[in-house]
């Protein structure tokens, strides 16, 4: 058995996990999901990762601290700013990037879109799509468009957040990548962070190509067994 420890973006909760949760607990896996602190405007990225490794130590505890080995770390989209923390105060086996940002030392998540060229890849990206200059699209068809409806109407209704702009100013920490073993898994789909400009991000940033799957941005919840079955393959690897 396994902890999969599972981080999820920004203005959102921790409800997007639950597909692939229950896909996970389903093949004999302790599960921790816990909601960042999205709406607290007093919270930055220390916060963020405090509320995650607090999360892992009360299932621990719950669990009569019967948990095998370390952890593996899955950060989503914003997730990314935070995975690589906790995977240093919590020695993980692995950390999974899902179409996550990638920071760099002393950067912050307001600057990330910037450094990285992310304003003229979505442009380009929007115009082969045939999507006009400073045309909004909305979230369904930006984020969702692969998810079942079903879904996809749960989350809009109901598990959208305020996010603050409190951790957008905060630097990233490191001061190099933590000594753990890194993937990054990205959904072809995805409109919001094209595929050819995560691909560019990851070479640059982590240093290797990353693996594909099918998906739009939230490919937990359209896609939650061929997640399942991506991690459970990286955890046999391990």
């Amino acid at each position: 058995m396994t902890t999969y420890v599972l981080i999820h973006g920004a203005a959102t909760d921790a409800w997007c996990w639950e597909p692939l949760a229950a896909e996970l607990r389903g093949r004999g896996h302790a599960v921790v999901t816990p909601d960042l602190p999205c709406d607290d405007d007093a919270a930055g990225l220390a916060e963020y990762a405090d509320t995650v490794v607090g999360a892992v130590a009360a299932a621990a505890a719950g669990a009569g601290g019967d948990r095998a080995g370390r952890p593996m770390v899955v950060a989503h989209s914003f997730g990314g700013f935070t995975g690589p923390l906790v995977c240093e105060r919590l020695s993980a086996d692995l950390l999974v990037m899902l179409q996550a940002q990638v920071p760099a030392p002393g950067e912050t998540p307001g600057e990330w879109w910037e450094n990285t060229g992310y304003g003229p890849a979505r442009r380009e990206s929007d115009r082969r799509r045939g999507v006009a200059e400073g045309a909004e699209e909305d979230e369904r068809a930006l984020f969702l468009h692969d998810t079942p409806a079903a879904l996809a109407d749960g989350l809009l209704a109901d598990h959208r957040r305020r996010q603050s702009a409190t951790p957008l100013g905060t630097p990233w920490p490191l001061k190099a990548w933590p000594a753990v073993p890194t993937r990054f898994l990205l959904a072809t789909g995805d409109r919001f962070f094209p595929p050819a400009f995560l691909r560019r991000h990851v070479e640059e940033r982590l240093g290797f190509r990353p693996d594909e799957m099918p998906g739009d941005h939230l490919p937990m919840l359209g896609h939650p067994r061929e997640l399942a079955e991506r991690l459970e393959a990286y955890r046999a690897a391990r």
